[in-house]
């Protein structure tokens, strides 16, 4: 990326928060000067007293290479590259950083915030690297990308964390490559339409999973280049697999080399602790009052999915940055100037971002991990929403998940966990979580959060993952849940894929890979998932039996019957309702044998019969098999049309009505 000097409305544009492309300011970029090629160093730093670049090329002599301050309080320096690069090994790159006096009259070595790559830790300092020169071969889905309606297609996401899904024999990490040679061919064959990769941004600990970032625009080198990087994201591309990118604007750790006291002064956050950190997570909290902070982070979600074409951002920890009092105790805040404890300069920054990305790249996903109800989060900005594409649907699945770990027993008192979401689900555009968050600090695996002996565990996460393939919005599921890791996820560690030798565990990876493919190719689970218009109720009360009956229904009007038993009770004959009559036909059964279950299913079609049942004008008796889901195609036998009049003139003036013959169906 070859740097270009900005105009006077560029440098004016980063600091009011508006620049998308500040990394094209900033950072460190190859230029041409007196015909001689150079690097250009650009950073951010007003209060500093002095800045010097450093590093291996000036063996790190702060005296060496003064930069010179410019009149927007950005500091600049160009440097010849052969001088940058002497003395380096072959395959070596330049490392740098700024000596940065601050207002305190303290010197800090910090890693170049705009930095495009870093060295890997333990070391931090900032590598020259150009991103150009990448030979893309997605064009067929970028051109598809940009014509696509997610809310009327299918999304199911695979979200991974590359450290720890598959590692070599020795341990260490795959490649961005070898994870993409490994990966792709798995999502395909899984019938996932999306992965979503945990923040891919450097950090310096790998216990914090990528969610402490100090590289806002570094791949992070544990697994690779940029460029390889660009890789991993091009093989899902050509495979039809978009990609999802973690991304954190809320918050940054407190490590020396990052934006913690950047020249002296809280320059990133707020100087007030009761607004400027979040003692839960010992982070610091962005400052979205300064245009420059809004620059740098919304320059940073264009930069990922401009440079490496990804498909979306999932926006990390949205409520710290809409609440002032997120995550602290009562009265340890400071509130906003008209007394309440939203963050308007944060909300602000929300509407701005999503209406920028929106505005540039089309079929992207913007989805917030949004855990309050914070109202409109999906609306339009024109009408007072944030503008976000998609929300995390947490409630669902807090809900869900409390009513799976009850013994069945006791599931009929708590019948409303698993109906009450349908209360707000067309209110925002959901995604349905069962995320790594889900599968941590105790909270059990997806398998073990079942009760009962081994059967029961498999036959209700079966069914569970049936159910929420048929609820209404889009889906999500991490790395392990879909063969049934029995232990919580270990970061340390790759998956334990060794349990694909027993018998249960292939079993329940079929069904998910069944599900997967059924969901893709069937509309009505994914066409209309905001408006009842989609979904029908059949019944939903009965708790006695933890039994729901619902429809889904595509825009063509062609409906899929789900019914769901949460119990180990087998119900060979279980009277439903109808809204019209027609015929049904099992298509999907989580008790087939072949994903482990004892084999119950309706093997011949079913005819709705006239005659009033729970409401319905027709009604008809299915097989639920225990702890289950069963799919049914549900072939409406339609109304006839009243045929249309046609006015005729005839001859003498008149008028007269003629019938079109009866339509036949």
């Amino acid at each position: 990326m070859r740097y270009v000097a900005p105009s006077e409305e560029v440098r004016d544009t980063f600091h009011q928060g508006t620049n998308r492309r500040a990394y094209e300011m900033l950072g460190a970029h190859p230029c041409r000067e007196d015909s001689q090629e150079k690097w250009h160093f650009c950073v951010w730093a007003p209060h500093a007293k002095h800045v010097a670049l450093v590093g291996d090329f000036n063996r790190w002599d702060s005296n060496h290479t003064p930069m010179q301050k410019q009149h927007d309080g950005t500091w600049e320096i160009r440097v010849p590259r052969e001088e940058l690069w002497c003395n380096l090994p072959e395959d070596g790159l330049p490392s740098y950083k700024y000596a940065v006096w601050g207002m305190d009259d303290v010197c800090r070595m910090k890693a170049d915030p705009f930095a495009f790559f870093t060295e890997l830790r333990p070391h931090n300092a900032s590598l020259l690297y150009d991103l150009e020169g990448y030979a893309w071969g997605d064009g067929e889905w970028m051109g598809k990308r940009s014509t696509l309606n997610p809310y009327q297609s299918p999304v199911n996401i695979y979200e991974v964390h590359i450290g720890s899904w598959k590692r070599r024999e020795d341990g260490e990490y795959l490649t961005y490559l070898e994870f993409a040679r490994q990966l792709v061919p798995y999502v395909k064959e899984m019938g996932y339409t999306h992965i979503e990769l945990m923040p891919v941004m450097e950090h310096p600990l790998d216990k914090s999973w990528g969610y402490q970032v100090t590289g806002f625009y570094s791949a992070t080198s544990r697994y690779g280049t940029p460029k390889e990087l660009m890789g991993l994201i091009d093989a899902c591309h050509q495979a039809d697999i978009g990609v999802i990118l973690d991304w954190v604007p809320g918050h940054f750790p407190r490590d020396e080399v990052g934006l913690y006291k950047f020249d002296g002064t809280h320059l990133f956050n707020h100087p007030n602790p009761l607004r400027g950190e979040i003692p839960q997570w010992g982070t610091q909290l962005f400052d979205f009052a300064r245009g420059e902070v809004c620059s740098f982070l919304l320059s940073s979600a264009c930069f990922w999915l401009e440079w490496f074409h990804a498909d979306g951002l999932r926006v990390d920890a949205v409520s710290s940055i809409l609440f002032y009092d997120f995550c602290k105790d009562p009265g340890k805040f400071l509130p906003n100037p008209f007394g309440g404890r939203e963050n308007l300069d944060g909300i602000a920054f929300l509407r701005r971002l999503n209406e920028t990305v929106y505005h540039d790249f089309h079929g992207l996903m913007m989805i917030a991990e949004e855990s309050t109800a914070y109202p409109m989060v999906t609306a339009p900005t024109y009408i007072g929403g944030l503008g976000f594409g998609f929300k995390w649907n947490m409630g669902w699945m807090n809900d869900i998940l409390s009513y799976v770990k009850l013994d069945p027993v006791y599931r009929k008192y708590h019948h409303n966990k698993v109906t009450f979401g349908l209360f707000y689900a067309f209110s925002e555009n959901y995604v349905l979580p069962f995320s790594h968050d889900e599968v941590v600090h105790g909270k059990h695996s997806m398998l073990d959060k079942h009760p009962g002996d081994l059967w029961q565990k498999f036959a209700g996460l079966r069914a569970l993952y049936g159910f929420t393939m048929a609820h209404p919005g889009k889906k999500l599921l991490f790395m392990g849940g879909e063969f049934g890791h029995f232990i919580e996820w270990k970061d340390d560690d790759q998956l334990d894929w060794f349990l694909l030798v027993y018998e249960r565990h292939p079993l329940v990876q079929a069904c998910v890979k069944a599900l997967n493919h059924f969901y893709r190719s069937t509309p009505a689970f994914y066409e209309v998932d905001n408006s009842w218009n989609g979904f029908e109720w059949i019944t939903a009360n009965d708790s006695d039996n933890s039994v729901l009956v619902f429809l889904r229904t595509d825009l063509k009007g062609r409906a899929i019957l789900c019914a769901v038993n949460f119990t180990p009770v087998f119900h060979p004959i279980y009277r439903i309702g109808l809204p019209m009559g027609g015929k049904l036909r099992e298509v999907l059964n989580t008790d087939r044998a072949e994903f482990g279950g004892s084999n119950q299913y309706n093997a011949y079609e079913l005819t709705a019969i006239k005659g009033d049942f729970n409401g319905f004008p027709f009604w008809t008796e299915v097989c639920i098999p225990p702890l289950s889901c069963v799919y049914f195609t549900y072939d409406k036998l339609l109304p006839p049309r009243k045929p249309k009049a046609r006015f005729v003139r005839l001859a003498s003036g008149f008028s007269v009505r003629r019938r079109k013959r009866p339509r036949k169906w």
